[in-house]
């Protein structure tokens, strides 16, 4: 096990890439105007996926990223791996299913991100968020048939951090045996990031949800759980320190306290470091608790300092919060240094609305990061 310091996350031996993630990600179909899916006469065609997400929020903010998934032999598949690619990650560990399709997903505006608890958004600053209509096509999809058995541990132990998410244990029994396989204790592990991430929809016929996201969270290196998620997969409801409780085993955890901020715990400290979320005007909530994560890792793949982390995740998260798609560019890293160092109290008037980001410049040098 790898110790995430407040100074930097540990490396992998010769890492070739800040950063893996590894997961499906669908063609999204995004509604060409407000309205149900009865109504909407068009859609158009975008990236979903949640760590495809982190791999490209990562890559815009600076990172080396790489992306290992399973996509379909079809057109689907090529737009997937040549949209994530056109974000500078790496898709060269993409493979190809000549059996089964690529999956895809319909939506209407304001899409929940953990589908429950609708009064309690658990992503920072996403207060107000309207519900919406998802269809997935999803089951049998590509992705769902990824395995200990066709994944090479070269691929995904490739990076300083490997990001996991609690979606795919749930796509299929193969999926959930090369998640125990990644998050197990074994030599040349990198450390382990896993996104909690309670996708109600995909666990119902799954009765030991708790106990199967429990254990993979125990067996990492740093959790993300909204405290909305704590309580619906684990009945736990006294708040961060309760879930710290629960989860001591990670040696950090993150636990998202929707428009109020997040709190963070490292190592035995009994108390975490706390970080109240900017006032954000929500376009829509889809995609912003992956930005948040990148944000995080992003700022602890810097060595930056723990309130530092929540912060750049609060500020990467709205930038996902302010567009209407899965996907926005993160700030650049000079404009998200320059706001995340702000004062308390300069921090706690701070307001992103749509457009924010516009006019900073691009962050391409990787050579300026330390």
């Amino acid at each position: 096990m790898h110790p995430l310091t407040a100074a930097s996350a540990s490396p992998a031996t010769d890492p070739r890439f800040d950063a893996v993630c590894l997961g499906e990600s669908m063609v999204t179909f995004l509604p060409s105007r407000p309205g149900g899916l009865a109504e909407v006469p068009s859609f158009e065609r975008a990236l979903g996926g949640a760590e495809s997400n982190v791999a490209c929020t990562l890559a815009g903010a600076g990172h080396s990223a790489r992306w290992v998934s399973r996509v379909g032999a079809d057109g689907f598949g090529d737009y997937l791996v040549q949209a994530v690619s056109s974000y500078g990650v790496d898709t060269s560990a993409v493979t190809r299913d000549p059996e089964r399709r690529t999956g895809v997903y319909f939506r209407t505006g304001g899409e929940r991100p953990t589908g429950i608890a609708p009064s309690v958004p658990s992503v920072p600053g996403a207060s107000g968020a309207r519900q919406a209509e998802v269809l997935y096509y999803r089951s049998g999809s590509a992705a769902s048939a990824i395995s200990p058995q066709n994944t090479d541990t070269a691929d995904t132990d490739a990076g300083r951090v490997l990001h996991l998410t609690g979606i795919t244990p749930a796509l299929s029994e193969d999926c959930l045996a090369l998640m125990r396989a990644l998050t197990a204790p074994r030599p040349g592990r990198p450390l382990v990031s896993f996104d909690v991430n309670l996708r109600i929809g995909l666990w119902r016929e799954a009765p030991d949800t708790p106990d199967v996201l429990l254990e993979l969270a125990r067996g990492c290196d740093l959790v993300f759980v909204g405290e909305d998620e704590a309580e619906a997969a684990w009945g736990i409801t006294g708040g961060p320190r309760a879930i710290r409780s629960a989860l001591p085993e990670p040696a950090a955890l993150v636990v998202k306290q929707g428009p109020a901020g997040a709190t963070a715990f490292t190592g035995d400290a009994p108390t975490g470091v706390f970080s109240p979320a900017p006032s954000v005007e929500v376009v829509t909530p889809v995609g912003a608790g992956d930005a948040f994560a990148a944000g995080f890792l992003s700022a602890s793949l810097r060595g930056l300092e723990l309130a530092a982390r929540l912060r750049h995740g609060h500020l990467t998260a709205a930038a996902a919060l302010t567009v209407p798609g899965d996907l926005a560019a993160p700030p650049s890293r000079r404009h998200a240094d320059t706001l995340a160092g702000l004062s308390d109290d300069a921090w706690g008037t701070l307001r992103l609305a749509p457009g924010w980001t516009e006019g900073a410049r691009p962050c391409a040098e990787r050579a300026a990061a330390p």
